[in-house]
């Protein structure tokens, strides 16, 4: 379904031939316009995110634009719907089930998911790299999530001139964090959509780093969604492989953020049973150098068994008010993870005085 176009006039309007009666035929309309885009089918939580996506794109430009002119919402669906089945065609076609995953190209990989939102999944992943340079390792840095929600946003100094296009929907852009590479998503569509993400093959600048040590995957609180289904989008990156990724969870040390981390665990652990995603190697806890009184005590089973290892990135004010930017990661954060990336050899151990 379409909506009527003025033929003096190529914007546009939020019309349809049978205008919907309520919010529930919207979406019921919205839905069939993606699926129409998108042969291959869609999952319900991608149909989901494209309904919200095209009702929140139109709302937010009516609210900006004169009111003879709003981009149509099943105009949008369709073209996320689009983009979404051309992300998971690809993915079938470069990263299928059938076959194991080597993440060779990548070196050593660490996804990074936040636990609940506000975790620092971000800073975590910015201060690792930082680590890295700090001992001459060339890293990748890997925005997976929404550019609208991302962690990374001002980590790089400069937008980067390199890209590579991965589809006519969506091109990753590299920049320079220091000497490290910043590869984040760009579209002209109005947000992207967990199936919208590329396959991991598709991150890697061609040609890619040579060496390359190490690869860190910012999947920021959509860590939710990449639980759900590590067979494409940004849960591709917790696909079972060879060499064996690191993924690390970081959450808060309070009872909501361990309740929340809980529940993404549980969404991954069916997939861990089957064989097909990496457990969780490391819990980080940020922001403290210990569990307050009283907090352990609201971990479920999955979480537990990640507690006597966790390891605690002390309290960072500027990451509080500013988040990551383009400076380097504060030097108490650094210095927290460095001992579990020189337990995992990939950086040197710290010579004992």
């Amino acid at each position: 379904m379409t909506s009527p176009r003025n033929a003096a006039d190529p914007r546009h309007h939020w019309t349809t031939p049978t205008q919907p009666r309520s919010p529930y035929e919207l979406n019921q309309i919205l839905g069939s316009a993606a699926r129409s885009r998108a042969p291959g089918g869609l999952e319900i939580v991608d149909n989901e995110d494209l309904v919200n996506a095209a009702s929140a794109a139109a709302a937010a430009a009516g609210a900006t634009a004169d009111e003879d002119y709003r981009p149509d919402p099943i105009d949008v669906a369709a073209d996320l719907g689009a983009a979404t089945d051309t992300a998971q065609t690809r993915t079938r076609t470069v990263f299928p089930q059938s076959r194991p995953v080597s993440w060779a190209a990548f070196g050593p990989l660490i996804p990074v998911l936040a636990g609940s939102a506000g975790a620092g999944a971000s800073c975590v992943a910015a201060a690792i790299v930082d680590a890295l340079q700090q001992d001459q390792r060339c890293a990748l840095l890997i925005d997976a999530d929404d550019p609208a929600r991302s962690g990374l946003t001002t980590a790089a100094a400069t937008t980067g001139p390199w890209t590579r296009q991965v589809n006519q929907h969506l091109t990753v852009r590299y920049s320079w964090r220091d000497d490290a590479l910043l590869a984040r998503l760009e579209t002209a569509l109005p947000t992207i959509t967990p199936g919208m993400v590329p396959p991991p093959p598709d991150w890697l600048p061609d040609p890619a780093p040579d060496p390359l040590h190490a690869t860190v995957v910012d999947l920021g609180h959509g860590g939710w969604r990449a639980a759900a289904t590590p067979l494409y989008g940004a849960g591709g990156w917790l696909r079972r492989g060879l060499p064996t990724q690191r993924p690390i969870l970081v959450v808060r040390a309070t009872r909501p953020s361990l309740r929340q981390a809980e529940q993404l665990l549980a969404r991954l652990d069916p997939w861990i049973r089957r064989g097909l995603a990496t457990p969780i190697y490391q819990l980080i806890v940020n922001g403290t150098r210990k569990w307050p009184p009283g907090v352990t005590g609201a971990a479920g089973p999955r979480i537990a068994t990640l507690l006597d290892e966790a390891l605690f990135v002390p309290h960072v004010p500027t990451w509080e008010v500013g988040g990551v930017t383009d400076e380097p990661s504060p030097t108490r954060a650094v210095d927290a993870l460095r001992p579990l990336l020189a337990s995992w050899r990939l950086i040197p151990s710290p010579r004992r005085r």
